[in-house]
Order: structure tokens, then C-alpha cells, then sequence
């Protein structure tokens, strides 16, 4: 059987199998998810030294924080609050429910919803959404990373284990596999992953109108601002820049900081780089770059600030040399006062590479955020409420962290998603749960209203 006609025929089972079903119950939504959740406990091991083999090297302890646990408690949050969830939401009918009619809405499952997901956190951003999906009573047809085929296949072989393919149905392969799933007629199509691929779901989606939810990335910018604890700013910012060797959606982009206040923030980060991180190239803490591609792209963008007669400073404390290793490692490395020509600051990084603005007025750095595209999430560090304020005022992201980086996405409460080139559409928690539900509007027409009714009817006059 061909690969498109293996991918309709799990549709149309799921589709029957759905339909027959009709609205899961609660029970039957709790023991889809606590499945995954024994998936992932009983096989946080193996997946670790999947993920670390596919990486070259990748800290153990680090997926297991980032993968495992990070998957793991969407999934208890959601079997946790989907009763609630599930419950018709009362709406006001005024000025009629004053005379006996009522509203609500009634959450139904979709269907079949499609999932593709990215390399950078191949567990976690697999399972985290199933919490959403199956809290909303959905099947699911799955498309991980061929970027990650170690961590991809185990996925592949352990749901096999534990679900029938009428719940999950998990497809391997490259672009071309990709670009079959992503024209299948789902019910709803969640995609995480670059903005470039984002374009060809969404057109390919388009051809049979399927909603679709793009989870991006971008240019996430930081500003250091006024009052700002320049010790702690930094040892948040390159402790999240150096997180995954900086292959987040979410990691710090580049940073704005007032002039007076770089050489501190400089001398801050390579303390703080030290402690973290002794030595690099053999450190079993410090996660390698994905592929030679990546690191020969991000090696690219380090040689052209150089050329063009930037400050460089790669944060390397024992002065090991990156050449020759059998990984892709690359050390955190500063760009300072990049200009917008170069390809540093035209792309998104996902690397360890952080370009570093000045700025004498925090004008300058709201002007410069906004003639770009608007990013996945934006940090703020400082003391000044007025300064704050200004910021989440006058400019336009996905999410914003104040004093911290990247930690709005671990929060189940707020919704997770981007803003125009960054994405659309949210999920995370309750909003996931909404997301991947069909909100049905009911009305309930009172007696009395019905009868007061016929006075609208013809004749009339």
C-alpha cells in the first residue's frame, strides 16, 4: 500500500471510528490521556538516549526536564479539569432571558485532528498536545520530525503499544510524506515549525478548508531596561539561550540594553556562561547543534559579523578549541551592534548566538521591534512599572515574560500562540481544550417567546 492511500484510509477509519463514537465520555478522555502519560514515565530512558543520539549529544537530564516532565504535566493538567472543561458554558440571552430563554455553548469533538511536529523538543512537543486534543474527545493522525528518526520511530513503536491506530496513527518519513499529510482533509491540523514550512500547510490545508492551528517562532527580542538587576537579567538570558544550545522557538532572538550598562551585562554573562558551563566541548550539560546544516549555517553568521569588523566575543572560559569534535557543538558566542544587513539579524538563530543592541533611549528599541514581524514571545527586564507598561502597550507578540525568559509557555493557565508571522491560533490548557473542540451555540426558546413570536410573522401591516 502506497503512503497516501495508508494515510486515507487511517482518515477515514479514525473519521467512522469518531462518528460512531459520537461525543467520548469524560472517562474515556482521561484513560486516552493517562495513557500517554504512562508512555512517557515508564519510557523517559529510552527516550532520553533516543533524543541524545539523534542530537549527537543532548543532555539527559535536560530532556527529561524539557520532554518528559514538560509533556507530562499538560497531560495530568487536562485530565484533571476536563470534566469542567466539558460542562455547556451559560451565555446571557438579554433582553429574552427575562422572559425564560437561555444560552449555552456545547464543546464537541472535532474529529481527526493532524499533528506535525519539529526536531528541537521531538517528545514534548508531540505529547503536550495531546492533552488538548484528546481532552476535546479527538482522534489523532501523527507526523514527527525526520530530523529526530531515532526519537521519531521510538515514538512511532510505543503509541503502537498503547493505542489502537483508530486513536493515534503515527506516519514517518521526509518532505514528501509531509507534504501528503498536510494536504489530507483533517478537521483541524496543528503544526509547529518554521514560518517557510508554515506557508505550504497552510496552502495545502487551504485546499480542503481545514482550520489550522501554526505554532512558529521568529525574532524574540529582549530589553534591559531601567532598574534592571543586570546580574540576574543575565544569568536568565543565557541560561535560556544556552537551553537546548538555543534550538528553542522561544529563545532570546537579540537584546536591547542601554549603552551604559553592556560592559556590566558582558562580564555578567561570561560569569555566569563559567558556572554553568566549566568546559563546552565535552560537557555531557551542554546539548549539540541538530546537524551539520544548522551548524554550518550558524558557524556562517559568526564569520560575517566578523568580517564586517564586529565585536565577537565567544563566551569560552576554558578556551577549548571547536574544531575537529565529533559533535556540532558551538560555544555561546555575543555579536555586538549587529547591523540589519546581516543574516544574524535578518533570520531566526536557533542557535547560541545572541546579537546585542544599544540603545540611550527605550524609544529606540520599541521603534526597532516594531517594524519587524512580530515575534513569538518578547522579555522585559526591569523594576520600572511606567517603563513596563509602555512596552506591553506599544508593542505586539505572541506572548511576553517579564523578569525571565520563555516561561509564559509553561504555563497551562495562559494560552500558548503566536501573532501574525509567528502563528496562529492557541492552545495550552482550557484554550487547547477550545481549540480542538467544536463550540456548538444552543439556544432555548422560552414558551412565552414562542407565542410573542407569531406577532412577527406575516401578515403584516
Amino acid at each position: 500500500m502506497d503512503i497516501h492511500k495508508e494515510m486515507v484510509t487511517a482518515l477515514e477509519r479514525q473519521r467512522i471510528a469518531s462518528k460512531v463514537e459520537g461525543n467520548p465520555t469524560a472517562e474515556t478522555r482521561i484513560d486516552r490521556i493517562n495513557r500517554a502519560i504512562s508512555l512517557l514515565q515508564t519510557n523517559s530512558k529510552i527516550l532520553c538516549e533516543a533524543m541524545s543520539a539523534d542530537f549527537g549529544h543532548r543532555s539527559k537530564h535536560q530532556s527529561r526536564m524539557t520532554d518528559i516532565t514538560a509533556a507530562v504535566l499538560p497531560l495530568k493538567h487536562a485530565a484533571k479539569n476536563l470534566r469542567r472543561w466539558m460542562k455547556p458554558e451559560k451565555r446571557s440571552t438579554f433582553p429574552f432571558s427575562l422572559l425564560g430563554a437561555r444560552g449555552e455553548i456545547q464543546y464537541q469533538a472535532l474529529g481527526v485532528v493532524g499533528v506535525i511536529t519539529p526536531w528541537n523538543f521531538p517528545v514534548q512537543l508531540t505529547f503536550s498536545p495531546l492533552a488538548g486534543i484528546f481532552a476535546a474527545g479527538n482522534r489523532i493522525m501523527l507526523k514527527p520530525s525526520e530530523f529526530t528518526p531515532c526519537t521519531s520511530e521510538l515514538i512511532q513503536k510505543l503509541i503502537r503499544c498503547r493505542y489502537d491506530e483508530e486513536e493515534i496513527a503515527v506516519f514517518l518519513g521526509g518532505t514528501d510524506v509531509g507534504n501528503i499529510f498536510s494536504s489530507l482533509p483533517f478537521d483541524h491540523l496543528l503544526f509547529t515549525g518554521s514560518t517557510n514550512v508554515a506557508k505550504r500547510i497552510m496552502k495545502a490545508a487551504a485546499e480542503n478548508l481545514v482550520p489550522v492551528t501554526l505554532e512558529l517562532g521568529g525574532k524574540s527580542p529582549v530589553i534591559i531596561g531601567k532598574n534592571a538587576n543586570i546580574k540576574q537579567s543575565a544569568r536568565s538570558i543565557m541560561a535560556g539561550k544556552t537551553l537546548n544550545a538555543g534550538q528553542i522557538c522561544l529563545a532570546p532572538d537579540y537584546l536591547f540594553i542601554q549603552e551604559r550598562d553592556k560592559e556590566n551585562f558582558l562580564k555578567a554573562s561570561r560569569e555566569c556562561i563559567t558556572t554553568m558551563y566549566p568546559t563546552l566541548r565535552s560537557n555531557p550539560d551542554y546539548t549539540s547543534v541538530i546537524n551539520r546544516n544548522h551548524y554550518e549555517r550558524l558557524n556562517s553568521y559568526v564569520k560575517e559579523a566578523k568580517s564586517a569588523g564586529l565585536e565577537v566575543i565567544e563566551l569560552n572560559s576554558a578556551d577549548e578549541d571547536f574544531n575537529h569534535q565529533s559533535h556540532y557543538r558551538i560555544p555561546p558566542t555575543l555579536i555586538i551592534n549587529p547591523t540589519d544587513d546581516l543574516r544574524v539579524m535578518q533570520e531566526e538563530i536557533f542557535g547560541p548566538i545572541l546579537p546585542i543592541k544599544t540603545y540611550t533611549d527605550i524609544g529606540e528599541s520599541l521603534e526597532y521591534i516594531n517594524k519587524h514581524a512580530r515575534p513569538l514571545g518578547l522579555y522585559y527586564f526591569g523594576n520600572n512599572k511606567e517603563e513596563r507598561e509602555k512596552i506591553l502597550r506599544e508593542t505586539i507578540s505572541g506572548g511576553v515574560t517579564v523578569n525571565d525568559v520563555i516561561m509564559h509557555v509553561t504555563q497551562e493557565e495562559l494560552p500558548f500562540g503566536g501573532v501574525g508571522a509567528s502563528g496562529m491560533g492557541v492552545y495550552h490548557g482550557y484554550d487547547g481544550f477550545k481549540t480542538f473542540s467544536h463550540g456548538k451555540s444552543v439556544y432555548h426558546q422560552s414558551k412565552l417567546l414562542a407565542k410573542l413570536t407569531r406577532l412577527l410573522n406575516p401578515p403584516y401591516g
